[in-house]
């Protein structure tokens, strides 16, 4: 897949025939996003996204919402959707379901030039764990079997490098089914530790939570981290008209620009946040390559028991 040049697009643009030819097969466009937090916020935070993309390529907008990351991969695997925000592990579980039918483009860009973020598991600040150690026996909690933070990175760290595999290590393990539940489970007592993802050590999941009024700032608290995840990206199909993929991945990128408040909603932005995210930045399928073979990797030690 290749990308347009300024002087290719500028043509592309400057011929309505050309630009306007993708619309009459696609008047209506349909993007996916993750079950990372609570529908009725994921609907809110992308809301302004969608009427951004609406007004800025003349077509429909709709916003497709799972219950689990597997629903949103599946549809894009099913052509059901053109357009989905993906974790790096849902990138590549939708590069693996495809064959390779799914092409990367744009990734988040924060102030400081970063493209990624961190697998952390917390616990109660009260419980009495302070490290992965204190919790062998307890009742862990992953995220989504296709997250990238929830699962992947962890799972693989845990047995790479922490020297253990977790249904040995932990009394039980088990899905909560999003970076919120899991959270949750853990300030309830469900669960004794989960892994979930923090931006830095100011803008994470938790953090996230206490801001919203979801749980009490102070109950929740860091025990480990992962190495540096690349930020997952905007995924299309491959079998989509590369007129369409250029102009939608040019569009999102504007939006920070050209919808400051938008982009201010879109990306949780706080005004202490040290580190925010500011824009998009072109990303393409080698970047995620690592985590394709994590997850076949991870796939065949649960499948060998070893």
């Amino acid at each position: 897949m290749r990308f347009f040049t300024a002087t290719a697009l500028a043509a592309l643009i400057a011929d309505p025939a050309l630009a306007e030819g993708w619309k009459d097969d696609y008047q209506v466009l349909k993007f996916g996003i993750l079950s990372s937090e609570n529908e009725q916020d994921r609907l809110m935070r992308n809301e302004p996204l969608r009427i951004y993309l609406e007004d800025t390529l003349g077509v429909q907008v709709e916003i497709f919402t799972a219950g689990n990351y597997d629903g949103v991969i599946q549809a894009i695997a099913a052509d059901q959707i053109e357009i989905a925000r993906l974790g790096s592990s849902a990138y590549a579980a939708a590069y693996t379901a495809t064959d390779g039918g799914v092409i990367p483009t744009l990734t988040t860009l924060a102030k400081d030039g970063s493209t990624g973020y961190y697998s952390i598991v917390v616990t109660r600040c009260d419980s009495g764990i302070t490290s992965l150690e204190d919790a062998k026996g307890k009742v862990h909690a992953f995220a989504d079997p296709d997250s990238t933070s929830g699962y992947a990175v962890p799972y693989f760290n845990m047995i790479e490098r922490e020297g253990f595999k977790p249904e040995d290590h932990f009394g039980t393990v088990t899905f909560s089914g999003s970076h919120e539940a899991g959270v949750t489970g853990v300030v309830n007592g469900t669960f004794d530790t989960a892994a979930t993802y923090q931006d830095n050590d100011a803008a994470g999941i938790y953090q996230r939570m206490e801001e919203k009024g979801m749980i009490e700032p102070g109950l929740v608290c860091k025990i480990w981290e992962s190495p540096e995840i690349t930020s997952g990206p905007w995924t299309f199909r491959k079998n989509l008209p590369e007129a369409l993929i250029e102009e939608v991945s040019a569009a999102i990128e504007s939006f920070p620009t050209s919808d400051p408040e938008g982009y201010k909603l879109y990306s949780s932005f706080t005004e202490d946040d040290p580190n925010p995210e500011i824009g998009f930045t072109r990303v393409d399928s080698e970047r995620y390559q690592w985590i394709v073979d994590m997850r076949a990797w991870i796939k065949e030690q649960r499948r060998s028991g070893s």
